[in-house]
């Protein structure tokens, strides 16, 4: 998630594309509780929530 992050804030519409692939196809083969639990991580950062920009 934080490299999807990267990549949007960089503008790199290459490596987003090719993370967003290949955040799809782990999703469609991952343990769903697993990847909510994956991504619910990634939305906290140092103990607090993230900020949206």
């Amino acid at each position: 998630m934080a490299a999807i992050g990267e990549a949007v804030r960089d503008r790199d519409e290459r490596v987003l594309r090719r993370l967003l692939a290949r955040f799809a196809e782990q999703a469609a083969i991952a343990d769903l509780p697993a990847l909510r639990d994956a991504i619910d991580t990634a939305r906290f950062h140092g103990g607090r929530p993230s900020v949206p920009r």
